[in-house]
């Protein structure tokens, strides 16, 4: 079974929502069959700045005044904390993902998406170092397994892996996808938003059971059968 994920590096409830389907999947019996594939999604891909998360710019995009940003930040600080996640109202920045997607397929191409996504996610939300800073983002994805300098070679090269960016995100509109985090289990169901555990729990038992639906069984072991335990049915009586 697989499930497609797409989410942006930006988005504080996609670090959340990964959490929580991460722990509902841990609880899944089918989960060494379930392919979990992370699909790219830019909720700004017209920034063309880095700016600090709290800042005035944050606020005016909202809506909202300083105060009030401040205040929604550290409502959703407090949710990341409930689910076990390192999370920063102060010294976090804003920007561009394109560049940090293009590595999270390099990564995928290598088989550590996972790690390095959950770098990226701990790097943004629960690091005071920018994680818009090439240097960063490459010591990251080492630690998430791949080679410095092939990481450097992607970076450098603007075309590398950006049709595969494009590619995903031409699927989520097609899709009709608006917004992040948005699940798709099996093809079939679609979640939307960072959803409690137990709804992804429901979504990955229903889509399994459809997928695999359990084998009625109607009866006991009939004339000319036998039972797991080697005891064979006698035939019944002639009348």
């Amino acid at each position: 079974m697989r499930v497609d994920i797409w989410s942006d590096i930006s988005c504080p409830w996609c670090f959340i929502g990964k959490a929580r389907f991460k722990q509902a999947l841990a609880s899944f019996p089918y989960r060494a069959d379930v392919e979990v594939v992370h699909r790219s999604f830019e909720l700004d891909p017209h920034l063309d700045e880095t700016r600090p998360t709290t800042g005035a710019a944050h606020a005016k995009k909202y809506g909202m005044t300083p105060a009030q940003a401040r205040a929604a930040e550290e409502r959703i600080a407090r949710v990341a904390r409930q689910e076990g996640l390192g999370y920063l109202v102060d010294h976090r920045d804003h920007g561009n993902t394109f560049d940090l997607h293009r590595l999270l397929h390099l990564a995928a191409a290598h088989g550590v998406a996972e790690e390095l996504l959950s770098l990226f996610y701990e790097g943004n939300f629960a690091t005071a170092r920018t994680l818009y800073d090439t240097e960063h983002q490459i010591q990251l994805a080492v630690r998430a397994g791949l080679d410095g300098d092939e990481v450097r070679g992607v970076l450098a090269d603007k075309q590398a892996y950006a049709a595969d960016v494009r590619k995903d995100e031409a699927e989520a509109a097609r899709l009709g996808v608006t917004g992040v985090p948005f699940f798709v289990i099996d093809g079939k169901y679609g979640l939307s938003g960072a959803q409690p555990a137990h709804a992804f729990t429901e979504a990955l038992e229903r889509a399994w059971a459809e997928q695999k639906p359990e084998l009625q069984v109607a009866g006991t072991v009939p004339d000319g059968g036998c039972d797991a335990d080697g005891a064979c049915a006698l035939p019944s009586p002639q009348p």
